[in-house]
């Protein structure tokens, strides 16, 4: 390259730095720098000499022991579908970490060692159906920390929603089938940002090369305009269907046609055109046709239907669009991995920020159920991220698969508190 393109190319860069901005999706799925675990992985405790010592990671949360008894409500979950997702985590927490800053900080490995091995332990494990012998083997390796705020005061949360959507599609455009749901465009560049600046760790933009410049990716009113050979993996009968599904960051497509008429895949983010998300949400009530406190999944869809002809100028206020890739589903019963790379649990996984509670902690969470005063107090495990997740007890509650999952993650916007459950023998709550 002549000094002259590549001067221009890094000023392109920088433009396209400034115009497309450090953006991640809303719901990012399997993040790079760890690998995921495998779904037919058996599972099994490595040495603790296969997990190198790696640079601790700050936290922003201060962390205060307390006892079990001290946890309102701890007795009334039943627990139910809890170990098995325990040991999935497990299995998560022996996988050594990258030393990697660019992706979000986990739970540090070591110091679960001890306790994933009694876990696979029949002389300690409790029976995985037994809410008491569950409890006593968490009391007995695990200590509770109460998240607070830096002001000493117990840190108190927004609790959202999430779930994964269940569509109909085609393989083919035709009929109504006329949604599409990308995979990853071939000229789609993804620019880690702390590869040259380190204090920018974790931090991307996504751009194309137009001549001798790279400019931010098309957004997604210039996608549904574009002449480009995109590749589709699959055509939804839906546009609102299409939409949420890419703000879940996967969802599970029964193909109505074709070879593979009959069957269901499952459709994981892969990336992202780098576009900040905007609600549509407060589209539509900034054009004054819902006030903002009613602009819930249900009255979206509502009003879609009954204004065909502006679907696509609501869906275009939000210019981000995900690319996906395809996947079998191995159980039915479980749902898409998280951040994490472990496969959610309904009820029983929470989306996070990692800077308060790394991922793969055990959490207890107080909140109420949707849109009630009724409490909903879960033993979850937090495994995935979020765009809009930030913040000290700021949650995102996984209630799995289909549309009644989606009718009440739709309608949950609730306060809640978190306390971190850690090993006994490891201090307070760290994270690498």
């Amino acid at each position: 390259m002549k000094k002259q393109n590549t001067v221009m190319w890094w000023f392109s860069l920088g433009l396209a730095v400034l115009m497309a901005g450090c953006t991640t999706s809303e719901r990012p799925g399997v993040l790079p720098g760890d690998e995921p675990v495998a779904a037919d992985e058996k599972f099994r405790v490595v040495p603790l000499s296969s997990l190198p010592e790696t640079k601790p990671r700050a936290l922003s949360g201060r962390y205060v022991e307390v006892a079990w008894n001290t946890l309102p409500g701890w007795q009334g979950d039943d627990l139910q579908g809890y170990w098995i997702n325990f040991l999935r985590n497990c299995q998560g927490l022996m996988r050594p970490t990258s030393g990697n800053v660019s992706v979000p900080a986990r739970a540090a490995p070591r110091a679960w060692h001890a306790v994933c091995v009694a876990a696979l332990d029949s002389s300690k494990a409790p029976a995985p159906n037994d809410a008491g012998a569950i409890r006593k083997f968490l009391q007995t390796y695990l200590t509770p920390w109460r998240l607070d705020t830096a002001d000493q005061r117990q840190a108190d949360g927004m609790v959202t929603g999430y779930y994964e959507p269940i569509v109909e599609g085609s393989r083919k455009r035709q009929g109504k089938y006329q949604w599409p749901l990308y995979g990853v465009p071939e000229n789609l560049l993804n620019i880690e940002l702390g590869d040259l600046y380190p204090e920018l760790a974790g931090k991307r933009v996504r751009g194309k090369v137009v001549g001798n410049r790279v400019v931010p990716y098309d957004s997604r009113a210039q996608l549904a305009k574009s002449d480009d050979n995109l590749p589709v993996i699959v055509w939804l009968d839906d546009p609102v269907d299409n939409f949420f599904l890419q703000v879940q960051g996967s969802g599970r497509v029964h193909l109505a046609d074709g070879p593979d008429a009959g069957q269901t895949i499952r459709l994981a983010y892969a990336n992202h055109n780098g576009h900040p998300y905007k609600s549509i949400g407060r589209w539509l009530a900034d054009q004054g046709e819902l006030p903002i406190n009613q602009a819930s999944m249900q009255n979206i869809r509502a009003w879609a239907k009954k204004n065909p002809s502006r679907t696509q100028e609501m869906l275009n206020a939000n210019p981000g669009v995900v690319f996906f890739r395809e996947e079998a589903i191995a159980d039915a019963q479980q749902g898409p991995k998280g951040a994490y790379g472990v496969h959610l649990g309904a009820q029983r996984a929470i989306a996070v920020d990692p800077t308060f509670v790394p991922l793969g902690t055990p959490v207890y969470l107080t909140t109420t159920m949707p849109a009630s005063n009724q409490p909903l107090q879960k033993m979850v495990f937090a495994q995935d991220t979020g765009a809009a997740i930030k913040g000290a007890a700021r949650a995102d509650f996984y209630w799995g698969s289909g549309q009644q999952a989606g009718e009440t993650a739709g309608r949950m916007k609730q306060r809640g508190q978190m306390w971190l459950l850690w090993p006994k023998s490891a201090g307070e709550p760290s994270a690498r």
